[in-house]
């Protein structure tokens, strides 16, 4: 009897450990089910952190990236970071803790998200950047827009329309994200050259924050002739502090309110990224790494301008 006890207790151990086996994470963090490829590393699932959902563009990466998931039967978490690079970092050490197999990191801050990104390429998880580099870590793929290249062509557009030597304002994004550096060092490429920077201030890449900059600026720099923002939102943020003002405003990012503006005469253009096509581009490069293949080390993604 004690012997027939004892086999049965063995053979229910052994059936909730298979069951405690099937059990992974879905795209919305909720429990399910999912069959990890052979090859891989980790429970097969791959973590997206995001550096903001309260950004159209970061959105729009977003959805490109869940729907090709959801399309290729791939369970992906995504979590928020909130323009919190701490939070960045926590919420990738819990991802690490998931037992994912890759991370598709977007950084908040390039230098501050390295740390806990070589921790999980020194785990062993396969790691993809996406939009924003981490500076200092060999991740396995970069995937990018060259935002040198749509910053420079943005700011040439700009002096076109506000004539060379005219006195223009740089808002600038996050300190530390790739995208400010990057993007900073294309319009200057052209600006330092053609035109006067008569301002240059951080607006966090924030629509609101966008607004009570420019207004700042507009009050010491009345005779401010043009704009190059960072992204859509701080220079839609910089046209309704301008109002009827001729100032001519150039973003970055083609976001739907963006294009509205620019249709409307009140931005004069912005630069095409394409953040779905990165964000499914992300997902895709994730499953070969997933599945032991070769990826390129950095994918472009083409930048285009865009005017009326």
């Amino acid at each position: 009897m004690k012997m027939r006890k004892l086999a049965g207790l063995m053979l229910a151990s052994a059936l909730a450990l298979s069951m405690a086996g099937c059990s992974a994470v879905s795209i919305d963090g909720e429990e399910g089910s999912t069959s990890a490829s052979a090859s891989a590393e980790g429970s097969g699932a791959i973590g997206f952190s995001v550096s903001t959902l309260n950004n159209p563009f970061f959105v729009t990466l977003s959805e490109g990236a869940e729907a090709k998931a959801e399309e290729e039967g791939v369970e992906m978490i995504v979590v928020d970071a909130g323009d919190d690079a701490a939070k960045q970092t926590s919420d990738i050490e819990d991802l690490i803790s998931r037992n994912i197999s890759v991370l598709i990191v977007n950084p908040v801050d390039s230098d501050a998200v390295a740390p806990i990104v070589q921790d999980a390429v020194s785990q062993g998880i396969k790691v993809v950047s996406v939009d924003r580099v981490v500076n200092g870590v060999d991740v396995d793929c970069a995937i990018a827009s060259d935002n040198v290249e749509g910053a420079r062509m943005a700011t040439e557009y700009l002096v076109s329309l506000v004539g060379e030597g005219a006195k223009v304002a740089e808002l600038e994004g996050v300190n530390g994200a790739s995208a400010t550096i990057d993007r900073g060092e294309g319009f200057h490429l052209v600006a330092d050259e053609q035109l006067e920077v008569a301002a240059k201030q951080t607006a966090n890449f924030s629509r609101s924050e966008g607004m009570t900059v420019m207004e700042n600026i507009l009050q010491a720099n009345p005779d401010i002739k043009g704009v190059f923002a960072h992204n859509d939102e701080m220079a839609l943020g910089a046209v309704e502090a301008i109002g009827s003002g001729d100032i001519v405003v150039v973003g970055f990012d083609a976001t739907d309110d963006a294009l509205a503006a620019i249709e409307a005469g009140r931005m004069a253009a912005t630069v095409a990224q394409k953040p779905d096509l990165m964000g499914a581009t992300a997902v895709e490069t994730a499953i070969s790494l997933i599945n032991g293949e070769t990826v390129e080390k950095e994918i472009p993604v083409e930048v285009e301008l865009i005017t009326q």
